[in-house]
């Protein structure tokens, strides 16, 4: 790119971050704009009627006022500790306390599945360099496939978020099953990798990017929509941490050991003997990473499965109106805000 055309795309893209403000902007000014036209409406009166005092309120004095029995007094309500419901956690849908939640079933299902799934993902996606070097393939191929991850990345998690919300509001499909069938598709993806069909590279960097970026949205949409969106923010975090752990295990326990076994294999064949910290380890052919994505592929699957509990678990959720709670609570507060607008009271109004 010439400098102009670098400027024109980093203008492009400014814009781009700052096109969502356009929407918030959109809404809070519908929202003003419906205010002002409810308090400029004019007032109703209200008429408010007061009736007679009863002349003899108490027609039957009690002559002797020691012997009333007193009445107890109400009782209070004692506070629970968050400690004593940490196994007796609400409804799916509603709050979660963060400590429910971290103890939850669903949660160590969700855990599990995002290790297996997004650490197996983006294992493949930051070996695709050297996978290709090993697999000789030229340097604009590689090139290729990092423009291909970032694309599909982006894709996926456009797709996911727009296709999981049309299934479930319309077909009740619920979202955990979509992300079983993201993780199956990852398979084929690291199922390309490890047998290296010709040109199957290129492939296998669109399913990678596509369901790296599907999985994010399908996982913080299922953590929001199960335990609630108070503890919403922590509960976002707790679920990302199991990416990098996935990622631990995979690529460095399992792709990096097997690699390196795979090449000091390959330099033993040709008489070289390896000085440790002297030489870098170089591997070429199928076998670098045959093994370890088919055992790669084996832990998603595995991961697949698991999800299958936690939709089977669900089922029952999903099929309900999981929106009802807040469809009820945004309809009570416009309720309340045009019974005020109404009547002349409202922040503006004394």
């Amino acid at each position: 790119f010439t400098q102009s055309e670098y400027g024109v795309s980093a203008a492009v893209v400014i814009i781009l971050l700052f096109l969502p403000l356009a929407v918030v902007f959109k809404e809070e000014y519908v929202v003003w704009k419906t205010k002002k036209q409810a308090m400029n409406e004019p007032n109703s009166q209200l008429k408010i009627t007061t009736e007679n005092p009863n002349p003899n309120p108490n027609p039957n004095p009690n002559p002797n006022p020691e012997s009333t029995t007193a009445l107890p007094p109400p009782p209070q309500n004692q506070e629970v500790s968050c400690l004593q419901n940490v196994f007796r956690p609400p409804d799916r849908g509603e709050d979660y306390t963060i400590l429910q939640a971290l103890f939850s079933i669903d949660m160590l299902i969700l855990f599990l599945t995002t290790i297996c799934g997004l650490g197996g993902t983006l294992t493949a996606i930051d070996n695709l360099g050297q996978i290709g070097t090993s697999l000789r393939y030229p340097n604009r191929s590689i090139s290729t496939f990092v423009s291909l991850v970032s694309i599909w990345n982006y894709l996926g998690r456009v797709v996911a978020g727009f296709v999981s919300e049309i299934f479930l509001t319309k077909y009740q499909f619920p979202r955990p099953l979509m992300l079983t069938l993201i993780l199956m598709l990852t398979c084929v993806g690291h199922l390309l990798i490890a047998f290296a069909v010709p040109n199957s590279l290129y492939i296998a960097s669109i399913i990678m990017g596509f369901c790296l970026g599907a999985q994010w949205p399908l996982l913080f949409a299922i953590i929001s929509e199960i335990f609630g969106l108070k503890y919403y923010s922590t509960l976002y975090n707790f679920g990302s941490v199991a990416s990098p752990i996935g990622s631990y295990l995979l690529n460095v326990r399992v792709v990096g050991h097997l690699y390196d076994k795979e090449a000091e294999k390959q330099m033993k064949a040709l008489g070289l003997t390896r000085k440790h910290g002297h030489e870098d380890l170089n591997c070429t052919g199928v076998d670098c990473f045959k093994l370890a994505f088919i055992i790669i592929a084996a832990v998603t699957a595995f991961g697949a499965l698991v999800s299958i509990v936690l939709v089977l678990k669900t089922r029952k959720f999903y099929k309900s109106d999981i929106y009802k709670k807040f469809k009820e609570e945004s309809k009570a507060t416009h309720e309340t805000e045009m019974a005020l607008a109404e009547y002349g009271v409202g922040p503006d109004r004394r």
